[in-house]
């Protein structure tokens, strides 16, 4: 992992710990700019870390993903929000 996917991993840490959320997520555009997220459990809305990321990314006009960073215990994540984003490089870190 390079020094600039490291700082997404840093972003998705500090998400997850600040909303004590399940998950933590950063997503980087081709253009160098940072989304991040938590995980959203709502009664009406439930959206994983990497969904809600790619979201902020998507509602700003992003039209194509560099790379991804998900903090999670989760061994599995899904990674379809990334679909149509480009071929972003996904990294898992488990916590």
């Amino acid at each position: 992992m390079d020094s600039e996917d490291e700082k997404l991993v840093t972003l998705a840490r500090s998400a997850r710990a600040r909303s004590g959320a399940a998950e933590g997520a950063a997503v980087r555009d081709d253009i160098g700019r940072t989304y991040v997220a938590a995980s959203v459990t709502l009664p009406g809305l439930v959206l994983t870390a990497l969904q809600a990321a790619v979201a902020a990314a998507a509602s700003s006009g992003v039209r194509r993903l560099e790379a991804a960073v998900v903090v999670t215990a989760q061994p599995n994540v899904d990674d379809t929000a990334l679909a149509g984003l480009g071929d972003p490089v996904l990294h898992v870190v488990a916590e």
